[in-house]
């Protein structure tokens, strides 16, 4: 059998004192379009920021392997210099950094790319197109002002920059009317075909899934990994819902304590993240 691209094993994760995760295991092949499914407050989206090493929580037992090499002590940054891609649920918004600057500064820490100056313009103009976006969006402040589906572009537009070896897609269809989801849908086949991307879609709705080929789906509930499938799994989820995987249950058969609901979920640290865009800029201008 062929090594996943990435593997998840026997993940446990926690914010402060509260458990969210119970031993994960997740292996996703290279090329391969997995989804992962479950209601509000699963613990899907803490699954994927615990994959791409976000600090706000930490992992308590398991181990997270990309292509072999085990990241788990990695931070961020260096998670995505081995080729791991986040897309956020709801992209903050970064007052004084233009979006040129923050893709000029994102793409100074992927040199393999080698895209400098005309080159990168290029490739800028290339996307901009496949979105449908102007490049006067490219004077405007990173995501102040921008709609949800514009937001969503913006995040498309990094992936196609990017082209990592695995996308962590965060509720990508969320807040989109018809026509941007139809955008998005486009640049996530664009990546697939492209680079033989490989996927993990996490979502709680079926919409966006009706123009993806999906390899394998997960449901998560409380905390747990509860059913895998392949995509007829899907359609059985549409119709009959969440409510048939129960309420999971340890190997003693004991109830589990719930997973973080949105409310509860730490606070996004926008602060932090605009002092992380503003350092990457600068560096970046410095180069």
């Amino acid at each position: 059998m062929e090594e996943a691209l990435l593997s998840v094993q026997g993940v446990c994760a926690s914010a402060g004192e509260k458990p969210i995760l119970h031993g994960i295991d997740l292996a996703i092949g290279k090329g391969e379009t997995h989804v992962l499914m479950g209601p509000n407050g699963a613990g899907k989206s803490t699954l994927g920021q615990v994959i791409m090493g976000n600090p706000t929580y930490t992992m308590t037992e398991g181990a997270i392997v990309l292509e072999g090499k085990d990241i788990s002590e990695e931070n961020a940054a260096e998670r995505s210099r081995d080729g791991l891609f986040l897309s956020f649920q709801a992209p903050v918004e970064v007052p004084g950094v233009p979006l040129r600057s923050f893709l000029r500064a994102i793409v100074a820490q992927h040199p393999e790319l080698n895209l400098k100056g005309k080159r990168f313009k290029k490739r800028i103009a290339e996307i901009l197109e496949q979105l449908n976006m102007s490049a006067d969006y490219l004077d405007r402040e990173l995501n102040v002002g921008f709609s949800g589906g514009e937001k969503k572009k913006i995040e498309m537009l990094q992936l196609l920059l990017l082209k990592p070896k695995l996308a962590i897609l965060d509720e990508t269809d969320s807040g989109l009317d018809v026509d941007a989801l139809n955008v998005v849908s486009k640049a996530i086949a664009a990546y697939r075909a492209e680079n033989d991307g490989t996927i993990l879609l996490i979502t709680h709705n079926t919409r966006i899934l009706e123009h993806l080929s999906v390899d394998r789906t997960h449901v998560m509930v409380k905390g747990h990994l509860v059913a895998e499938g392949d995509a007829s799994l899907i359609g059985d989820i549409d119709q009959h819902g969440f409510e048939q995987f129960g309420v999971a249950e340890d190997i003693e058969g004991n109830k589990i304590s719930h997973a973080l609901d949105e409310d509860e979920a730490p606070a996004f640290d926008a602060e932090a993240a605009l002092a992380h865009a503003e350092a990457a800029v600068k560096a970046a201008e410095a180069k």
